[in-house]
């Protein structure tokens, strides 16, 4: 068996063992360790798993994960964005849908200060979805808002999908966090123009709430929004400011987060060590799968499969346009089974040749990229966010009528991902501007 095919090989073992539902970094490392033992020998395979995961863990930009992490779980468990959601709905009650409109927003700051989608929603649907509820809007646009809200938690910075393919591309973090402002701000107006467009055609989805804050009220709610205003001040203005790095900005915005907590009257030790707790954990998975993809793409490289199916694909001739869409339609079926870190790590080693050779830019690429992983969390059958939202809400509402409720904002996504891909610009208009 030559290098090419014991490669095939192996990466059809790795499909199995996911198909088979084993951890996707446990596979990862078991499928290329056996690669390389048969390709090199037991000797060699050893010393790879003694090598490979020190070099990627002790990657200086990695450890702004845990930090960025931790910044989010505090700003979740202390309860400092729930003024987000109060101050929007205070201001936008008016609009069609203006309850629906304002959990978009909320989880638009709330990225700001999370870089999760997962913790997005779930915090949202814990405020939004009830006060929905109550104002007898629509169950399936209560939660389908919320659920594909929570998705600009990984396209506005930070973002740790971002700082993940930054490390594994050798792309600028901050660029690719500034190439993920106009993604997620693009995807927040285009779910608020599907919710007004809804509520026009059929006004029974949002029950006009028929009190409106008036103006004192309004600028008490806007008062409340000061924990996230100063946190991302304080990361942004940091950060593109030249005052620390994208390393450096996690823990100073985990920092700013717990002071905020104390002075706020939030902080208390047990919720801190829920934050440490998943931090911990979550960045533990994390980091088994960065593992096992790094080993992937050693086997790739020295079994020479990587090259071969990179080169095969251009080869075909293919035109640009044609590759990508292939490359979205391999997100978006692997969005479907796999978690987005997972997908992103599986796939980078074998793609990020192909993108490169087909005259992509790498920057552009990690923002499509995202924003494709960011669809798989809302689609059947296994979409995250929407399993997050039906942990929120229990009995009130089946999980197939939020997968309904999802159905026209992924119509939407589609739509803006044509968007990034008809017109780049969109994405590195920031990154060249500031660069």
């Amino acid at each position: 068996m030559t290098g090419v095919e014991l490669g095939f090989a192996i990466l059809g073992l790795l499909l199995a063992l996911i198909a088979l539902r084993l951890p996707i970094g446990i596979s990862l490392i078991a499928a290329s360790f056996l690669g390389l033992w048969q390709l090199m020998g037991w000797t060699a395979a050893w010393g790879a798993l003694g090598l490979i995961p020190y070099k990627f863990s002790a990657n200086w930009v990695l450890s702004s994960v845990p930090m960025f992490l931790l910044l989010g779980y505090v700003s979740y468990h202390m309860r400092l964005t729930e003024g987000l959601f109060r101050a929007a709905r205070a201001w936008l009650s008016a609009l069609p849908g203006g309850l629906a409109v304002a959990a978009v927003l909320g989880s638009a700051g709330f990225a700001a200060v999370s870089g999760s989608s997962v913790a997005c929603s779930a915090t949202m649907g814990r405020i939004a979805v009830p006060e929905m509820i109550r104002a007898r809007y629509h169950p399936e646009l209560a939660t389908g808002t919320v659920a594909v809200a929570g998705t600009i938690g990984a396209l506005i910075p930070p973002s740790v999908i971002m700082i993940l393919y930054g490390i594994v591309a050798q792309v600028p973090v901050t660029d690719l966090f500034l190439g993920g402002i106009a993604a997620g701000l693009l995807t927040a107006v285009g779910y608020i123009a599907v919710i007004m467009l809804r509520v026009r055609l059929n006004p029974a989805l949002a029950p006009d709430p028929g009190d409106r804050a008036d103006r004192a009220e309004r600028m008490a709610a806007l008062r409340d929004t000061w924990p996230v205003i100063l946190i991302m001040l304080g990361i942004f203005g940091g950060l593109f400011g030249g005052v620390f790095t994208p390393t450096e900005a996690g823990a100073v915005g985990a920092s700013l987060a717990c002071l905020v907590a104390v002075l706020k009257g939030e902080f208390s030790w047990p919720r801190f060590r829920d934050a440490i707790q998943e931090t911990v954990l979550t960045t533990g998975a994390l980091i088994v799968i960065g593992v096992g993809a790094s080993l992937l793409t050693r086997f790739l490289a020295l079994s020479g499969a990587g090259d071969h199916l990179s080169t095969s694909i251009l080869e075909i001739g293919a035109s640009p346009l044609a590759i990508i869409i292939g490359v979205a339609l391999v997100y978006l079926l692997l969005g479907m089974f796999l978690e987005p870190v997972g997908a992103m790590l599986l796939t980078l080693p074998i793609l990020l040749p192909v993108v490169d050779g087909a005259g992509f830019g790498l920057l552009w690429f990690g923002i499509i990229v995202t924003k494709l992983l960011e669809i798989g969390m809302i689609t059947p059958p296994v979409g995250m966010n929407v399993f997050v939202i039906k942990g929120v809400v229990g009995s009130l509402v089946s999980t197939g009528a939020i997968f309904r409720g999802v159905l026209w904002f992924l119509v939407m996504d589609l739509v803006i991902l044509a968007a990034l891909i008809a017109f780049p610009g969109l994405v590195t208009y920031l990154p060249r501007a500031f660069g």
